[in-house]
C-alpha cells in the first residue's frame, strides 16, 4: 500500500508540511526531511522551485527565488533524495508546477520517483481533466498518487469528479484566513469546511493555507483529516534554521 493511504488510516489528525527544495541553503533538503520524521510530522511536502509560481504566497515564492539561486534543479533534487529511504519512513509528496516536469519527461519524471521512494505529486496547473485523459496510466503505473486542489469556489460537480480520480486525499484550499494566517478562519471558510464534510467523499481531505499555529490546526481539522503548513514553516526556517523543528512542530499540536 502507497504510505499516503498507510498515514490516511491512521486514527488522528494528520499534520503536513511543506517546504521548498534548497532552502534554506541548497544542501539542506535532507537534513529538514529528517528533522521534521524526528519532530513528529505525519507527511512532508517537497517544493520543487519555479520561476514563475503563480499559486504561491510571497513567502513561498521568496523560498523558491533563494532555492533557484542557491542552483536547485529537478536532477539535483533527485540527487539528494537518491538515500532518503535508508533515513525516512513518512510519506513523502513533491509539490511542483506540470513544466519542469514535462521538461524532464513526466515517464521519466514518475519512473525517478518511485525509484526513490516518492508517494505522491501535487502539481497546481495541471487540470484533473488532462490529468485523467492523459497522464492517470503513467501516474498509477509507478505506484503515484496525484493529488488535487480544490477550494471554496470550485463547483460540487467539480469536486465529485476529482473525488472520482482521486485514489489518496484531496487538498482543500482554504483561502486566506479573514485578518492573517494567525486569527483563525472566518464565516465563510467555516461553511465550506461544513460543505465539503456534507457532500461525503469518498478521499479524505487535508485543508491547506492559513494554518500556522495549534488554533488554526484545530480549526482546519474539525471536520477534515489533517492539515498542511508552509509559508509558517518557511518563516521559521529562514528565522531559525533547519536545527529548530522541533519547536515548530510542538507548537502546531
Amino acid at each position: 500500500m502507497n504510505r499516503i493511504n498507510t498515514a490516511l488510516e491512521q486514527d488522528k489528525k494528520l499534520l503536513s508540511i511543506y517546504f521548498t527544495a534548497g532552502y534554506p541553503s541548497l544542501n539542506d533538503t535532507v537534513k529538514v526531511i529528517q528533522n521534521l520524521e524526528k519532530s513528529g510530522v505525519d507527511m512532508i511536502e517537497i517544493g520543487l522551485p519555479f520561476s514563475d509560481p503563480l499559486a504561491d504566497g510571497p513567502t513561498i515564492q521568496e523560498s523558491s527565488t533563494v532555492a533557484l539561486k542557491n542552483g536547485m534543479t529537478t536532477n539535483i533534487l533527485f540527487e539528494q533524495l537518491k538515500d532518503i529511504r535508508q533515513s525516512v519512513t513518512i510519506p513523502l509528496i513533491i509539490m511542483g508546477y506540470f513544466n519542469p516536469m514535462m521538461q524532464y519527461g513526466v515517464e521519466a519524471f514518475c519512473a525517478k520517483c518511485q525509484e526513490i521512494g516518492i508517494d505522491g505529486l501535487i502539481i497546481p496547473d495541471l487540470p484533473v481533466a488532462e490529468y485523467h485523459e492523459h497522464y492517470q496510466e503513467t501516474f498509477e503505473k509507478y505506484g503515484l498518487i496525484n493529488v488535487f486542489l480544490i477550494t471554496p469556489q470550485t463547483s460540487d460537480e467539480r469536486i465529485q469528479f476529482i473525488d472520482s480520480v482521486s485514489n489518496g486525499f484531496i487538498y482543500m484550499v482554504s483561502s486566506a484566513s479573514v485578518t492573517g494566517s494567525t486569527s483563525g478562519f472566518g464565516n465563510t471558510q467555516e461553511a465550506y469546511f461544513e460543505r465539503i464534510a456534507n457532500m461525503n467523499l469518498k478521499a479524505p481531505q487535508i485543508v491547506g493555507f492559513g494554518i500556522s499555529n495549534n488554533e488554526t490546526f484545530i480549526q482546519a481539522t474539525k471536520t477534515t483529516k489533517g492539515a498542511i503548513i508552509g509559508s509558517a514553516f518557511i518563516k521559521h526556517l529562514t528565522n531559525n534554521g533547519v536545527d529548530n523543528i522541533e519547536d515548530f512542530v510542538k507548537g502546531i499540536r
